[in-house]
């Protein structure tokens, strides 16, 4: 049976919870993203180095992303988000320790990037896996792209510049200011009522549970494709923004940027992404949502490549605006959509396996992009990287609007 309408309704008190505890978490995110190559820097040049704390914290997400889809799917899915978000901050507060005692090195950030990227893939599965349970399936559009609002702007938008401030003022202040944001969101999760966990009996094995999910996403030609055509992306953006800081912060840099300045121009995609989630859903209506995503697909291939062709500043950063703007109304329609189509029981095991696909091809992006920048220089990593992205069209043969249509269908009809 289909949902019954309720698009229009209040998405309730329990949604604006998780929302300000999301959106402390995104800050928290945005913050320690910028300052961790900047950070970086202090102790080392190597883009190959820069570029392995990029796979070292989204390699996580190949090794134990699977895992942590299957104890969301166990375990009450506040407490997971609460436990991993506490874990995260008690890791900064530990490395800022360090840092003001003048005993951290490039491994020991290795360390804790990895260690918080472990809490990451617990933390961002439940987040969506938990969002059913919170509105009802007919608000998911509209609450992903309040969701999205949120996280755009806290993680790309405010949180690059204050980064790059803090790290200017001092190493130690925004490690101590990113771990207490993520503590404070873990508390606010304990302001949500109600259980958030699933039917699972816990009968089966974790080992047979992982099993289950896989199955369900290789079966899936929708989601399975989606999953690809992400994976692909990811890597190629990730090439790139794992040795940008390089290109880009410094007097002998290709752009000359200062820091600040730096966190500034990362905020172009975060512009664009906030006025996606004002218009995504319009957009969808109007475009239909595989056009909408085969847009992103172009705008984001475009991005990647311009600063081979440009040092200009404001060139980059106008593209990077387009990008963020179709990259958020596309994640709106795959998010939305494989929670929809998923039952609640294997939502967190699909989202897990959908993202180990998905991102799971980060850190191999990492390595690729520090080889290339290293051995091959900036401008071919660009030119790559855009035309990776591109091949990702290949996927929306199996990604139009009747497939999509027909998912939703067969999924109201189990």
């Amino acid at each position: 049976m289909a949902d019954e309408d309720n698009s229009t309704a209040p998405l309730g008190q329990n949604f604006w919870r998780l929302w300000s505890s999301a959106s402390l978490s995104n800050l928290a995110d945005g913050v320690f993203g910028i300052a961790l190559p900047l950070i970086a820097i202090q102790y080392t040049q190597s883009p190959t180095l820069i570029a392995g704390l990029a796979l070292a914290g989204n390699l996580p997400w190949l090794v134990f992303a699977l895992q942590a889809g299957a104890i969301s799917d166990r375990k009450d899915r506040r407490r997971v988000m609460f436990s991993a978000n506490a874990f995260r901050g008690a890791l900064l507060l530990v490395l800022a320790t360090m840092v003001v005692l003048d005993v951290a090195t490039i491994w020991s950030l290795y360390v804790v990037v990895f260690l918080a990227g472990v809490g990451e893939t617990l933390y961002d599965t439940s987040a969506q896996s938990i969002l059913p349970q919170v509105v009802d399936r007919t608000q998911l559009s509209r609450a992903n792209s309040r969701l999205f609002a949120a996280e755009l702007t806290a993680n790309e938008f405010v949180g690059p510049p204050l980064g790059g401030f803090l790290v200017a003022v001092g190493t130690g202040l925004v490690l101590i200011g990113s771990g207490s944001v993520w503590v404070l969101a873990a508390l606010l999760l304990l302001l949500l009522r109600g259980s958030f966990s699933t039917d699972h009996d816990g009968s089966t094995t974790m080992r047979a549970d992982v099993a289950e999910g896989l199955r369900f996403l290789r079966h899936h030609r929708v989601l399975r494709n989606m999953a690809l055509l992400t994976g692909i992306g990811n890597f190629a953006n990730t090439a790139v923004t794992a040795v940008f800081v390089l290109f880009a912060v410094g007097s002998t840099s290709a752009l000359g940027l200062t820091e600040p300045q730096y966190g500034i121009l990362l905020t172009a995609f975060a512009v664009g992404a906030f006025l996606g989630t004002l218009i995504a859903e319009r957009i969808q209506s109007w475009l239909g949502r595989s056009k909408t995503l085969t847009v992103m697909i172009l705008t984001i291939s475009t991005s990647l490549a311009i600063p081979a062709f440009t040092t200009n500043v404001w060139a980059i950063g106008f593209f990077w605006v387009f990008s963020g703007l179709t990259v958020v109304m596309g994640n709106i329609v795959m998010v939305s959509l494989r929670q929809r189509v998923t039952p609640n029981r294997l939502l967190g095991r699909v989202n897990s396996a959908y993202r180990m696909l998905a991102w799971g091809l980060m850190p191999f992006g990492a390595l690729f992009g520090g080889f290339m920048a290293e051995w091959f220089g900036f401008t071919t990593l660009f030119v790559v990287a855009g035309l990776i992205s591109l091949s990702t069209l290949g996927c929306m043969v199996a990604l139009s609007d009747r497939a999509i249509a027909e998912a939703e269908r067969d999924a109201d009809d189990s």
